[in-house]
């Protein structure tokens, strides 16, 4: 089903990408978590109070006075979605279009596997690497909370807000794929790929300012993804079944397109 020498070579390819990621989210999750103080919530109310339309089109809200609380909105408000999404775009756009564009697409067509095979073989990758990216994230969250808070984590909550961040960014990054599997050069590719998700982002944002922009919400896939709702103990089995049904569609409609499209070989 797929090509484990072309997987083992591209996954060893884009070890550095992973590794500047996940530098940069290390950096994030230590400052904020270090950051948080139950003592001193009452004067981040305050400015978030100064500024409310702001603070909410980023997911921050007052009374954040738990742990977990404060990393839904710090982390997850901003920067565990953002980032990943630019990686997604990056390694999206250079599986796929990338090969194309630079005329090595050639090279792997000249072996014995099939094109279906290939293209699934990409999307493996970026799939993995998108969960190793979540999975050190939770992982660094977790053991940086148990030094500098131990015990005032609630677990539970932040492994299941990044099992739907990870099928969030899963669909997210089908986007990527698929505009890589119809693109012969990468400033299409880029140009869809990034272009997209970007601009369900700023959409959420609007959404999240409430009043007559709430409605906003319904056009947006990042809806999906309610740390606040997770937090609260809400069910989230249909916003994963919905990003998971993006995910199939998209990833699926992209490997067929390639499979049969002419290719500037």
């Amino acid at each position: 089903m797929f090509s484990f020498t072309l997987f083992k070579r591209e996954m060893k390819a884009n070890n550095k990408l992973l590794i500047i990621f996940i530098y940069i989210l290390t950096i994030y999750i230590l400052s904020i978590v270090y950051m948080f103080s139950p003592n001193s919530s009452n004067a981040f109310d305050e400015v978030i109070k100064t500024m409310p339309g702001i603070m909410k089109a980023f997911g921050f809200a007052a009374g954040m006075n738990t742990l977990i609380g404060f990393i839904a909105a710090d982390l997850y408000g901003m920067i565990l979605i953002m980032f990943p999404v630019i990686f997604s775009i990056i390694l999206g756009n250079k599986l796929i279009a990338g090969y194309v564009d630079r005329g090595s697409m050639a090279y792997l067509l000249a072996t014995p596997n099939k094109r279906v095979k290939l293209a699934f073989t990409q999307a493996l990758c970026l799939w993995v690497s998108i969960g190793l990216l979540i999975t050190y994230a939770t992982v660094a969250i977790i053991v940086s909370s148990a030094i500098i808070h131990p015990g005032m984590l609630d677990i539970g909550k932040l492994v299941m807000m990044n099992v739907v961040i990870y099928f969030l960014h899963l669909s997210i990054s089908g986007i990527c794929f698929f505009a890589s599997c119809i693109s012969n050069d990468t400033k299409r590719s880029f140009s869809i790929g990034a272009g997209i998700p970007i601009a369900f982002f700023l959409i959420q944002m609007l959404a999240n300012m409430g009043g007559k922009l709430a409605n906003l919400k319904y056009f947006t896939i990042f809806t999906f993804f309610n740390a606040n709702d997770i937090i609260a103990g809400k069910s989230v089995v249909f916003p994963v079944l919905m990003l998971i049904i993006v995910t199939v569609v998209l990833y699926g409609s992209g490997i067929y397109i390639f499979s049969k499209r002419d290719l500037p070989v």
